[in-house]
């Protein structure tokens, strides 16, 4: 009998310690305000909007309640940030760009239910009209700075049409010839004119909110050294302008493995590559040591 009284009374003391730490938690994230001016490449929110200030109070909430993603999202950036912003300022692009990539795949090579792959999450024809091998072999969409640069030009010429990086950021998620129907059928000139499907209307906000909780991550109880964060890999690389029939067979010879060679290049698909199209190479990353 007692022992089944000890089991109770430390069940419940857990109980009791799990309802106290959930209570904390929510009286902290209450106690949170989304900050009165938020901009996204210069261009303001217009939060006294009261509708466009309760959609973003809707993805900042919603994205302080996953502290885990968050954490993932500052120490991946630490990965791929640098070379996002590298190639941004070689592109004399603003820098608020490179969060699209966190609201788009959360900065891992990943798949969408629709086909949307990388980074950056292009689909195959997209892809490919901005240059991008895609293919049963190679596809470059799950190349970093190939597919970082195709989606800096696609956003780009988003800009060059409609004016505006909002406006391009939509069509980065809608398409741009759909951002400019709904501009034209609407009557309207900003993005917070226009009536969109709920998917782009919160793409936009959610960009806006990740940016300001990452770059002011203390501000939300986030404490993450620049040591912990994931650094890039340390890579050095050979062109090979020729069939490699045996990838594993290729790794060993230049004194690595497959795995290292499959995890340091994630568009190559299969286990051998063909001869690259004339006037090209393969540019293979392997271990720098």
């Amino acid at each position: 009998m007692k022992k089944y009284f000890f089991i109770i009374t430390i069940l419940s003391f857990v109980f009791s310690f799990s309802v106290l730490k959930a209570q904390n938690f929510f009286s902290y994230l209450s106690s949170l305000k989304i900050p009165h001016q938020l901009e996204f490449c210069g261009e303001k929110i217009p939060l006294d909007i009261p509708e466009v200030k309760e959609r973003a109070e809707r993805e900042f909430y919603l994205l302080l309640q996953q502290p885990g993603q968050i954490i993932l999202y500052i120490k991946r950036s630490g990965r791929y940030f640098p070379m996002y912003e590298r190639i941004i300022k070689e592109k004399n692009l603003p820098d608020d760009l490179k969060y699209l990539s966190v609201a788009e795949s959360a900065l891992y090579m990943s798949r969408s239910s629709k086909g949307a792959v990388g980074l950056w999450q292009f689909m195959p024809g997209t892809a490919r009209s901005y240059g991008l091998q895609v293919d049963d072999y190679v596809d470059e969409r799950r190349q970093p700075e190939k597919s970082t640069d195709a989606a800096l030009e696609y956003l780009k010429d988003g800009f060059n049409q409609h004016k505006s990086w909002l406006l391009s950021a939509a069509g980065y998620n809608m398409g741009n010839t759909n951002v400019a129907s709904h501009l034209d059928f609407q009557n309207g000139n900003t993005f917070f004119d226009l009536f969109l499907n709920e998917e782009t209307s919160r793409y936009i906000l959610r960009i806006v909110v990740v940016k300001e909780i990452m770059s002011n991550p203390e501000k939300y109880g986030f404490r993450i050294s620049q040591n912990d964060k994931y650094k890039p890999d340390n890579v050095k690389y050979i062109e090979c302008a020729e069939e490699i029939p045996n990838l594993s067979k290729w790794a060993s010879d230049q004194g690595t493995t497959y795995k290292d060679v499959k995890l340091l290049n994630p568009w190559i698909l299969d286990k051998k590559l063909p001869k690259p199209a004339k006037g090209k190479v393969y540019r293979i990353g392997v271990p720098g040591r």
